[in-house]
């Protein structure tokens, strides 16, 4: 007995998309937000690179002493700034997560450097650290009799020591919390057991604490590092690269070029830092994707 089919198959299979499906309209709703990534990610990201492209931009670059300068500059401050935060960051976790409430209370006020805005913060350091009439110079002066002050902001030295200072006190209660998020991961068990057995400070951070941390301490370091690399207001609003471009970093010294008119060099100032930015995002995407454990 033979079977005979009424009508023809379905034009558009289950989940195939078609006129007015939901794979239509989701790549309709997608659409303004692929133009606004085209225009203002993609757009301004090709065209600098495409002004990067005069080799001439790069060896007026090299022939500048500035920029030697500023290389070792940022070097220097990646260095020191980064792994002096994270370390008195890990410190300072480990006395946050101390259950009191006047504990809490100084959490609080900790993370008010991090949660204000930069420009003014930055600047009141500015008008403090001034050595002819600032706060810190003064208060020397009424406590120890001393008439003539550190030139904080007129000294390379003193000024670049400065800006890392500023920088690490802005963003130290930013880490802080985040290995206080990881402090409090772990199990108190295993503190309570270590304990038990006799085993110290020390000993409970060496063999409890650092292992656990571990990861997440070395994921902070290079999103710090990649942060710090861009980081442009603690130089900037506090010595200006000043004094005598002496404390530019590379974040900085493509705003001084722009600022004399020179374009081509600041962009070529800004992919000349590509080198250090890359392999960081790489690693860090890398080490997100594992979980951290590349």
């Amino acid at each position: 007995m033979s079977v005979t089919t009424l009508g023809s198959a379905p034009a558009y299979a289950p989940g195939r998309s078609r006129p007015g499906g939901r794979a239509y309209w989701g790549a309709l709703m997608l659409a303004p937000y692929l133009l606004v990534f085209l225009g203002l990610v993609l757009y301004p990201v090709a065209y600098g690179l495409y002004l990067g492209l005069d080799t001439q931009s790069y060896r007026k670059l090299f022939q500048d002493p500035i920029f030697y300068r500023t290389a070792v500059n940022t070097i220097l401050f990646l260095t020191i700034a980064v792994n002096l935060k994270l370390a008195i960051a890990l410190a300072l976790s480990g006395f946050f997560v101390v259950d009191r409430a006047w504990v809490r209370v100084l959490l609080v006020l900790f993370i008010l450097p991090w949660a204000v805005p930069s420009i003014p913060t930055i600047l009141s350091f500015r008008v403090m650290l001034n050595p002819e009439n600032g706060m810190i110079n003064q208060q020397l002066f009424r406590l120890f009799g001393i008439f003539d002050g550190p030139p904080w902001l007129t000294d390379p030295r003193l000024a670049f020591a400065s800006a890392i200072m500023v920088h690490i006190w802005k963003s130290l209660p930013f880490w802080t919390l985040i290995l206080v998020t990881g402090r409090l991961a772990i199990a108190k068990d295993l503190y309570e057991a270590a304990s038990v057995d006799g085993a110290s400070r020390w000993q409970q951070f060496r063999h409890i604490t650092w292992p656990s941390l571990a990861n997440l301490y070395l994921t902070s370091t290079i999103l710090s590092m990649i942060w710090t690399l861009g980081d442009f207001n603690s130089v900037y609003l506090l010595t200006g690269g000043g004094p005598a471009d002496q404390t530019q970093v590379l974040a900085t010294l493509g705003i001084r070029y722009m600022r004399n008119n020179s374009l081509d060099l600041g962009i070529a100032s800004i992919i000349v830092a590509m080198p250090l930015v890359l392999p960081l995002v790489f690693v860090m995407v890398k080490r997100l994707s594992k979980g951290g454990e590349a």
